[in-house]
């Protein structure tokens, strides 16, 4: 799958080789904060347990796996986009719903980057003829990623409940039906 480039953002599928830029965005605790409660990855969390479960789902011809973000004029690294199927890591994946997500580094908030980048990707999974969901998941608090997903054209499906080792995360997921 190919993502246009747009007028500020450039994409590329990332690979194992990426590790470090993965590392560098995930030390900020501001950009960690509704993930793991603002708590850094590991060096080792990232090779032992990221990078593996993105290889798990990376697939290039269907668009699959973490979607590095840079700037155009600067080709500065500026975050990624996930597409991958939902639930993929249980029993049960769901290849004609993809999960898309994004992580992106502090500094760009603010400007549109997400929304910018999470719709080039989006257009470019919509003309894929088996996808017929786009479904996103944040937790409530998280406003900003929220409206990503409504600028997205996303509605709210449901509210629930996640767990991590510190407790009760409550979360929401938004979908957008695709008419073929």
């Amino acid at each position: 799958m190919n993502i246009p480039v747009t007028k500020r953002l450039n994409f590329k599928l990332m690979t194992q080789h990426d590790w470090p830029k993965l590392y560098e965005l995930d030390q900020d605790p501001a950009v960690m904060h509704y993930l793991t409660r603002g708590v850094p990855s590991t060096l080792e969390q990232i090779k032992d347990v990221s990078v593996p479960r993105m290889l798990a789902y990376r697939n290039e011809e269907k668009g699959w796996g973490l979607w590095q973000v840079t700037q155009t004029h600067t080709n500065t690294f500026i975050g990624w986009v996930l597409v991958r199927p939902m639930q993929f890591f249980s029993d049960t994946p769901n290849f004609t719903d993809i999960e898309i997500g994004w992580r992106f580094k502090q500094a760009s908030w603010g400007q549109g980057y997400a929304s910018e980048a999470a719709q080039a990707i989006c257009l470019a999974l919509e003309k894929q003829p088996h996808v017929k969901v786009i479904s996103a998941k944040a937790v409530v608090d998280n406003t900003a990623s929220i409206k990503v997903m409504k600028k997205l054209g996303m509605k709210l499906i449901k509210h629930y409940s996640e767990w991590d080792e510190y407790g009760e995360l409550p979360s929401v997921l938004y979908a957008k039906r695709l008419i073929k």
